[in-house]
């Protein structure tokens, strides 16, 4: 089960009916935190989830709304007795920024670990999550992030009857190690395992004109949660200058990767309720949410 949860809808400035823009995803035990404006601490209790369980917080770029939360998330991490590292990822700048924020919340009880990274494309690993930052076009340097589970292929029992493995081995070679009998026999989880199956995939965006580094990364994604800064076509104008996106070109990079589903976020304070223009996006693509804060979903794998 991979859970996604929008703890917040909001751009700009946090609002009394909307938070901060920030995305908790849950795997396996472990979770990864996108963005962190201020307030993300409270979106994140009203939804009755702890912050003891924030393995990695991933940065799409430094904007206030989307880091300026840190010191505070942090000292909610501690005084929930948390004492593991915490990885910390963005672009490059994330140094300076959390040290200069964390000068006042000193004293964390865990180590806080930094990766930084400047090119169009990073990828990395996270407690069974792989994470796929990709550049898009803000007019700062600004990323999106691709997350996804992935799911080994089939174990093939009668194959290791064949091949006469013990069967202690089995269940190791389905998590993908290599394995060694006392005779010297080397078994590897190609000689068992069928090839990898669909996984599970979320990509996120905000901050951003369209870009194709998103219909790319974003393609076949089972959820699509991208910014719809504004829903009138008479602020297009404005989503153009400021660099940001439309309700319709969110819904537009939706079809065009074949997503699943699309949910908007990154409201503009000005935009009261996003009900009145998701009329525009499902015209373009049917499966797109006006997001709400609090937004969940539980992704499974498909039956076979």
């Amino acid at each position: 089960m991979f859970d996604v949860t929008l703890l917040g809808t909001g751009g700009m400035m946090p609002m009394p009916y909307r938070y901060l823009t920030s995305l908790m995803l849950r795997y396996g035990g472990n979770g990864i935190l996108i963005d962190c404006g201020e307030a993300t601490q409270c979106a994140l209790r009203k939804k009755s989830l702890s912050p003891k369980g924030i393995d990695a917080i991933l940065f799409t770029h430094y904007h206030a709304d989307h880091v300026s939360g840190l010191p505070g998330m942090m000292l909610s991490m501690a005084n929930a007795e948390r004492t593991e590292p915490v990885l910390l990822a963005g672009p490059k700048g994330l140094e300076r920024i959390v040290r200069s924020l964390l000068v006042i919340a000193q004293g964390l009880p865990f180590e806080i670990k930094l990766m930084e990274y400047g090119g169009s494309e990073e990828d990395f690993d996270v407690f069974g999550m792989h994470v796929k930052a990709f550049k898009v076009n803000h007019n700062v340097t600004c990323y999106g992030y691709s997350v996804t589970v992935k799911r080994a292929g089939r174990f093939n029992a009668e194959e290791a009857k064949r091949l006469g493995i013990p069967l202690e081995f089995w269940n190791p070679l389905q998590k993908g190690n290599t394995c060694r009998g006392e005779d010297g026999s080397v078994y590897t989880p190609d000689m068992v395992m069928g090839e990898e199956r669909r996984g599970l995939k979320v990509t996120y965006t905000t901050d951003t004109r369209p870009t194709k580094s998103i219909e790319v990364n974003a393609a076949g994604s089972d959820l699509f949660i991208c910014e719809g800064m504004y829903g009138d076509p008479a602020d297009a104008g404005k989503a153009r200058e400021k660099k940001h996106m439309m309700f319709t070109e969110a819904a537009e990079l939706a079809r065009s990767a074949g997503v699943q589903e699309l949910w908007l976020t990154h409201y503009s304070p000005s935009l009261n309720d996003p009900r009145e223009y998701i009329h525009l996006a499902r015209d373009i693509f049917p499966e797109t949410a006006a997001s709400k804060d609090g937004r969940h979903k539980e992704l499974n794998y498909a039956e076979e």
